[in-house]
């Protein structure tokens, strides 16, 4: 025992069944894999393992590090809300929300470690040779900031240090914001790139954290109670509720913000940026758009949420679930559709879109990022399952 702190009042041994282990096994197996091809990349090469190109340089590894960071903030930001305002419905999710938020930015950088082809030499140049003027390199330096906030945080929850805990769970907020904003301002500043250019990406990456967050909230919460095989108390109940509503009314503002998006290229948009929206509405991106991004991301949770009216706690994490695989293929959209559109269209035998189709050892690598979640979220039920079911503080 240290500082107040020992697994066994912290452990909850109803989470560590033959099932779960299993489950964290093959988590575990999806992780190892894609760390094999992460490290086979290096040893071939990129351009050999993945399917990049000079003229589409980011693909699915970045779109899934950016799925996995916006995630880690929205549950980053909804922990901090609920306590620093204590005594609001969502606080009971609050610890297990910091553990997630933690989980998630590590899985972002695990993925975005194997797509970088010098990883530790970006590490070791962030520090020694930093560019104040690169959206990139503040977005990596908050990041990892606000990894070693919530770490402390997480310690000090541990140990009961329930006041310092609140004040880095602040600090790490702040820090996974001003990243997030980065992050949206990395795309917002390309001129070249019309689908991305303006002032909407940072605000639209702020919304989808609160929609990823609380989507992870709900979905999570009801998962552990599954692996305990245990019903969920009223207050944990409410709490899901609580999420549940922000969830709601997060999908909302992201259709609106998606469709006003979508429009403002059809009426004045410069030729490039509605040839990228071409692509999604009815190009080589639009079973992805429509169905996974529009009909099971948006629409679906929407009706199936307001249907129930969020009494249904299956509904309410099937809704989640759909949330999640709409945020993730959005991300991909986006960040593929700003890219496949020749810059100079006007030439002769230029094709219409650039091809880009994510390799194998991509895909591996991005179910890294999924394995690297689903074990450390069963590893800390089973670990920390106990801290996870107090909310006095």
């Amino acid at each position: 025992m240290t500082n107040g702190f020992s697994l066994a009042t912290t452990a909850e041994p109803e989470a560590a069944t033959s099932g779960t282990n299993v489950l964290a096994g093959l988590f575990g197996l999806l992780l190892i894999a894609g760390i094999g091809a992460g490290v086979y990349a290096f040893f071939a090469g990129h351009e050999h393992a993945y399917n990049n190109t000079r003229e589409v340089p980011w693909g699915l590894l970045i779109s899934t590090y950016a799925f996995f960071a916006i995630t880690s903030t929205g549950l980053c930001l909804l922990a901090a809300i609920s306590h620093v305002f204590g005594g609001n419905k969502i606080a009971p999710l609050a610890n297990r929300m910091v553990w997630l938020s933690l989980v998630t930015i590590i899985s972002a950088f695990t993925v975005i470690g194997m797509e970088i082809e010098n990883p530790w030499r970006m590490a070791i140049y962030n520090v020694i040779s930093p560019n104040p003027t690169s959206n990139i390199w503040w977005m990596g330096t908050l990041y990892g900031m606000a990894v070693g906030f919530m770490i402390l945080e997480f310690w000090l929850i541990l140990t009961r240090q329930f006041k310092l805990a609140v004040s880095l769970g602040i600090l790490g907020a702040l820090a996974e914001v001003a990243a997030n904003s980065c992050l949206g301002g990395v795309f917002a500043t390309l001129p070249s790139h019309p689908f991305w250019y303006g002032g909407q990406l940072p605000v639209y990456f702020l919304a989808c954290a609160f929609l990823s967050g609380s989507a992870a909230a709900v979905l999570f919460t009801h998962y552990a109670y599954i692996i305990r095989h245990k019903k969920m108390s009223e207050t944990v109940f409410n709490g899901v509720q609580a999420a549940g509503k922000v969830m709601l009314l997060m999908l909302i503002l992201v259709s609106v913000a998606t469709f006003w998006k979508m429009v403002s290229f059809y009426v004045g948009g410069t030729s490039l940026g509605r040839a990228a929206a071409d692509a999604l509405v009815s190009g080589p991106l639009s079973t992805n758009f429509w169905i996974f991004e529009v009909a099971i991301g948006l629409v679906g949770p929407i009706l199936l949420l307001a249907l129930t009216r969020m009494q249904s706690l299956p509904a309410m994490s099937a809704a989640a679930l759909m949330a999640l695989v709409g945020m993730f293929v959005s991300r991909m959209d986006m960040v593929i559709a700003g890219q496949i559109v020749p810059p100079y269209s006007d030439v002769v035998n230029v094709p219409t879109y650039l091809n880009y189709t994510p390799s194998g050892a991509e895909w591996m690598v991005a179910m890294a990022g999924v394995g690297l979640t689903g074990v450390a979220f069963l590893l800390g039920e089973r670990f920390f399952g106990k801290l996870f079911e107090e909310h006095a503080h």
